[in-house]
């Protein structure tokens, strides 16, 4: 049996698990957002065109690409033998070449240009006539591909479905497999982020500083609110994070995440975003016209931020700061309750010092790895102890917000043991300082809201604060 002496492999979805025209229109996005509208208009030439203007428009780093390592060292493998490796991909050539300088195994390369889309026939016509008709093995992963395999000496089948590889087998001889990475439940819950769901109890707080939580009616309304907000900002993360690839892939622990690392596709992330943001503001319009109005403005800030913001340095805290307080703000528009300036103020404060953990952790870090600055943000390594210093101050601000409140005469009017609520003020001040010392020392990872969520000591506290407002509201009353 005469074996080929030539490997042609394709790229999206074979050698990388990702698609590198979403990665191009994404970080096209990111760098030139207002070329959005020009994509309809590029389609109208031919997906090839759509390709070579995204590819010329965008700068695309290859070499972060989750690709697919077992795969490549089994062609490094073949190559030693004295074969011939060709990269043979639809995607456009200025990708495919930076693709083969990267990786230096590649003897040449086959890709579309801005008139001929190197896919499925097209593929096959290129490679029969450069190398003749069964002249090479072909290494794919999608249905298109068939149509390349009917032709070559052996299918190589790398990241395909069952479905895909039956008809693989129908339609050539299957030589190697690589099987799929398929989509855990783990997968698209980090996707969603639903543990971040539990910072949506922020809603809550309004009903329980007016001493209405026992108000079965208005918990059912913000229950749904709760459902609610939390979808739209499971479509945020989403949008968020596949805006930061590049930035989370070059991340020590955020590279990861579920589009970062390639466990969900993009394509997956693009449609659903559309369909949360839709249910959200569905169910957000069945609550009241005031949340909907505040849903859409936390959707418009957030993903303002995720293009902008977030790459000032300040305001980007100051924006996560705010957008914790407007949570707030959502919930009392569901049962009616007027926010307080006292409480207005404070959260903010809290919140800017917890926004300034999170970069304080991300930060150190990167420093930790040699870093200089933050990817995607605008800090360096020697901002460090600044944003501590900024963030400790914050925390102690909203502290003394607090104790002003303490002395004010609603207080009196609120509250029937109002001297209790010292007790949490203590509380408040030994956790802002717990939360930045474990932080000073490494050990909160990531976002701070979650540290709490998961560490003992600050469960306690805020189960400790939680009974000094009950016990200094008094016992709570059951409204009709």
């Amino acid at each position: 049996m005469i074996l080929s002496k030539v490997i042609a492999v394709d790229l999206d979805g074979t050698l990388t698990s990702t698609d590198t025209l979403y990665e191009g229109v994404l970080a096209l996005v990111r760098i030139k957002p207002f070329m959005l509208f020009l994509l309809p208009f590029w389609l109208i030439k031919g997906v090839a065109h759509l390709k070579s203007k995204v590819a010329e428009n965008s700068v695309l780093d290859v070499t972060t690409l989750p690709y697919n390592l077992p795969f490549i060292d089994w062609l490094k493998k073949e190559k030693a033998t004295g074969k011939k490796i060709v990269l043979c991909t639809a995607a456009n050539k200025r990708v495919a070449l930076a693709v083969s300088e990267h990786f230096k195994i590649f003897d040449d390369v086959i890709a579309s240009n801005e008139t001929i889309n190197v896919k499925g026939t097209n593929k096959r016509i290129l490679l029969d006539k450069k190398f003749g008709k069964r002249g090479y093995d072909y290494a794919g992963n999608s249905g298109v591909d068939l149509k390349v395999w009917a032709g070559a000496r052996k299918a190589i089948v790398v990241n395909a479905s069952r479905n895909v590889y039956l008809k693989a087998k129908k339609t050539a001889t299957v030589s190697k497999t690589f099987s799929p990475q398929d989509i855990t439940i783990s997968s698209w819950f980090k996707m969603l982020r639903v543990h971040h769901w539990l910072k949506n109890m922020l809603l809550f707080v309004p009903l329980l500083t007016a001493h209405q939580f026992n108000n079965i009616q208005h918990l059912s309304t913000l229950t749904l609110s709760f459902i609610s907000f939390s979808l739209c900002a499971s479509s945020v993360y989403i949008i968020n994070d596949l805006l930061d690839l590049e930035s989370d892939r070059r991340h020590t622990q955020k590279r990861n995440r579920p589009f970062a690392s390639g466990k969900i596709p993009i394509k997956i992330g693009l449609i659903l975003f559309p369909q949360l943001v839709f249910i959200s503001l569905i169910l957000a319009w069945t609550i009241g016209l005031v949340f909907f109005v505040l849903l859409i403005l936390y959707i418009f800030l957030s993903i303002i931020y995720s293009f902008l913001i977030k790459k000032i340095i300040i305001l980007d805290c100051l924006a996560l700061a705010i957008l914790f307080t407007l949570r707030i703000f959502a919930g009392a528009s569901v049962v009616s309750i007027k926010i307080s300036f006292w409480l207005f103020i404070f959260s903010v404060f809290i919140f800017l010092s917890l926004a300034f953990v999170k970069r304080y952790v991300e930060i150190h870090n990167q420093k930790k790895h040699s870093k200089i600055f933050l990817h995607g943000r605008g800090y360096l390594a020697t901002d460090a102890p600044l944003i501590q210093t900024l963030g400790i101050a914050s925390g102690y601000s909203g502290m003394v917000v607090f104790a002003l409140y303490l002395s004010s005469e609603k207080v009196i009017t609120l509250y029937s043991q109002p001297e209790l609520l010292w007790f949490a003020l203590l509380l408040l001040i030994f956790w802002i300082n717990w939360i930045w010392i474990k932080a000073h020392r490494g050990e909160v990872h990531d976002d701070p809201i979650m540290f709490a969520i998961q560490d003992k000591i600050s469960l306690l506290v805020i189960s400790l604060i939680f009974i000094v407002f009950t016990m200094a509201g008094g016992y709570f009353y059951i409204q009709n």
